[in-house]
Parts: C-alpha cells; sequence; structure tokens
C-alpha cells in the first residue's frame, strides 16, 4: 500500500511539470495569435487588397506561364492577362449593370402588385385591418424613419467613405497584382531567403506547396460558383423573376465564400422571387437553391474542393467564422485560402516524402500536385 503511495507521489510533480509546460505554450501560440490578429486588423488596408492580389494571382499566374512557355515575353504575357481580366470583368459588370436597368421597372411592377395583394390580404384576410389600422402602421413606420434619420445620414456618408477605401484598396490590388504575375518566383525567392539555410529548401517546397493548392483552391471555387449560379439562374427564369442576370452575378460571387456565401446571396433571390413573384415562386426558387447547396455538398465540394484543398468542412467553417470575426467580409473570403495554404504547406513540412523533392521540381500550375502524399498513420507517429 505504501509503495502504492509513494508512486502516486512521484507521478504528481510529472503531471504538474507536463501540464505547466503544455499551459505556457498554449499561453504563448494565444498571444502570438493574438498579436498578429491585431497587426492585421490594423494593416487591413494593406492586406486585404494583397491578399486579394494573391488570389487573383493564382488565378491568373498559370496563363502567364502558358504565354512565357510559347516564347511570350513575361512582361508582354503580364500585360496581355491583365488587360484581357479587366476587359472580362469590364464587361460582366457593364452586362450586370444593364440588364439590371432593364429589369428594374418590371421589378418595381410586380413588386407594386404584390404589396396591393398584401394589403387586400391585411383587409380581408384572418386580421380584418381596416384602412385606418393601416395608415396608422404606415405613418409609425415614416416616424420611426424621421427619428433615425440622423443615424441614416451617418450611414450614408459612411458608405460614401467606404466606396473611397474600395477604390483605394482595388488600385493597390491591381499595382500588386503586375508585380505578382510579373515577378512572383522573383519576390518568393527574396523571402525565402529569411529562413536560415540547412531548412532553407523545406521551407521553399513547404511554400510552393501551399501556393499550388492557392491555385487549385481558385480553379475549383471558380467552376463550383459556376455551378450555383446557373442553377439559381434556371430557377429564377423558370418562375419568370426578373434581375435574372444580377441575382445569378451576386450567387455567383458569394460562392467565393464556401458554405454560407452562395446561401446568404441566396436567400436574396429567394426574397425577391417572394416579393416580386408571390409565395410559390419564393417557394420554387427556395427548392432551387436547396438542390443547388445539396449538389454543391455532396458532388462539388468533395470532388472539387476536397481534392484540391483536404480540407474538413468543419475546419472550413470555423475558418469562416474567424475570418468575420477579424475582417468582416474580406476576412470572411480570405481565411479558407489562408487555411488551405496553411495546410498544405504543413503538410509539407511534417512529410517525410517531401524531404528529397527539390524546389524546382514542384509545379504551382499542377493541381494534382498541390501536397505530398498522405502517409497515415507513419506520420501520426512521427509527429
Amino acid at each position: 500500500m505504501s509503495g502504492i503511495d509513494s508512486e502516486s507521489s512521484a507521478r504528481v510533480p510529472r503531471l504538474l511539470r507536463v501540464s505547466a509546460a503544455l499551459s505556457w505554450r498554449f499561453v504563448a501560440v494565444v498571444a502570438a495569435l493574438y498579436v498578429v490578429a491585431q497587426v492585421v486588423g490594423f494593416l487591413a488596408t494593406i492586406m486585404i487588397p494583397a491578399g486579394i492580389a494573391l488570389l487573383l494571382a493564382a488565378l491568373l499566374s498559370p496563363a502567364v506561364s502558358q504565354l512565357t512557355r510559347v516564347g511570350v515575353p513575361r512582361g508582354l504575357a503580364t500585360g496581355l492577362v491583365l488587360v484581357g481580366g479587366l476587359a472580362v470583368v469590364g464587361g460582366v459588370l457593364t452586362f450586370v449593370i444593364t440588364e439590371f436597368s432593364k429589369g428594374l421597372p418590371d421589378l418595381q411592377t410586380q413588386v407594386s402588385t404584390s404589396l396591393d395583394t398584401i394589403q387586400t390580404w391585411l383587409k380581408h384576410g384572418p386580421l380584418h385591418l381596416s384602412d385606418v389600422q393601416l395608415q396608422q402602421y404606415l405613418d409609425k413606420v415614416l416616424q420611426t424613419i424621421k427619428d433615425n434619420q440622423a443615424e441614416i445620414t451617418s450611414g450614408a456618408l459612411t458608405t460614401a467613405a467606404t466606396v473611397g477605401e474600395l477604390l483605394t484598396g482595388f488600385i493597390l490590388a491591381l499595382f500588386t497584382l503586375i508585380f505578382f504575375l510579373h515577378d512572383g518566383d522573383g519576390i518568393w525567392r527574396f523571402i525565402i531567403r529569411i529562413v536560415p539555410g540547412d531548412v532553407r529548401d523545406r521551407a521553399d517546397v513547404a511554400g510552393r506547396r501551399g501556393f499550388a493548392s492557392l491555385v487549385s483552391y481558385v480553379r475549383a471555387t471558380a467552376a463550383v460558383a459556376v455551378v450555383d449560379a446557373v442553377g439559381v439562374g434556371i430557377g429564377l427564369w423558370a418562375v419568370g423573376v426578373p434581375l435574372i442576370v444580377p441575382l445569378s452575378a451576386l450567387v455567383f460571387l458569394g460562392a467565393f465564400i464556401p458554405i454560407v456565401g452562395a446561401v446568404i446571396t441566396g436567400a436574396v433571390a429567394v426574397l425577391i422571387a417572394l416579393v416580386a413573384n408571390g409565395p410559390v415562386a419564393g417557394l420554387v426558387v427556395l427548392g432551387v437553391l436547396i438542390g443547388v447547396m445539396q449538389l454543391e455538398s455532396h458532388v462539388l465540394q468533395p470532388l472539387l474542393l476536397g481534392r484540391a484543398v483536404k480540407l474538413h468542412p468543419l475546419a472550413v467553417v470555423l475558418a469562416i467564422t474567424a475570418g468575420l470575426v477579424v475582417g468582416g467580409i474580406s476576412g470572411a473570403l480570405l481565411s479558407v485560402p489562408l487555411l488551405a495554404v496553411l495546410n498544405s504547406g504543413i503538410r509539407s513540412l511534417l512529410s517525410d516524402s517531401d524531404k528529397e523533392v527539390e524546389p524546382k521540381d514542384v509545379d504551382v500550375h499542377e493541381p494534382q500536385e498541390t501536397g505530398p502524399k498522405d502517409t497515415g498513420g507513419e506520420r501520426v507517429e512521427d509527429v
């Protein structure tokens, strides 16, 4: 009995030492992450355009590399890809704005008809509201708007300032994108010099694996976004909802925030269908949206994004939530690509198969080569 007591007492100090060691390391990691989050938030005006430029570089750099392989000078290839990309974006925006202008009168007419239907239902439906009661409710709404006029004006001024910040961020992102496309490899070689020489090649391979994962993520996300937009657009066309093209474009942009983006933008389409065409149209569009989300979750995400970034859905949701807390919509947009890059880079550093790989042998434009082969339990034992 005394032997057991002495053995237990000998274990307690070791347990305390291990717990204390883990505790201060955990505190140090949390403090470091907090400092990084504060720095990123303080430099958001610079970090967000640079992050968006990196995403665009991942999307456009394969085209630049393809042009250089056929003999086009890299500067000229960069210019051609940028001009072509801007022309496509400008053409799409012009088309969306034109379609929005054309569809707005029909939307106003249908909304007016729907409001008349709602008013008739309020009068003759289960509520049996009189004209006096409806006018009182309307007066309350108008009075609320008047009482909050200062806040509304302030919000308008804030929106104007935000537009100015967006324009500045766009110029900075475009300027940064030019250098990423023209000399991205040279910029990376300069950055990697801060790593000690004995592990520089491993860090170089891991970084290239991370960028390859980013290229795969952008390609896969763009494909998923196209499917979401086309599916929702077909549903809107089937029930005769106006503004099909603008709403489909909104769903396309929202799909770049995995899992939640297409749901939120699709809900806007459902709301407009409900207001403009009534509850039956709203339910039809809702059913189409649910079907598209099921297709994305069970087919497209595992087939495309799952192979590209190898992230668990829970990790994606938590990353989006953290991005929203730290950086709002921009943080949600950039959080999953950042997680994909870190995941692929860390997997490379922990992989024995990447020890003998030369940095020049890693093709960052090949989606199937975004990371080393998973060694399963052996790698876990090494860790």
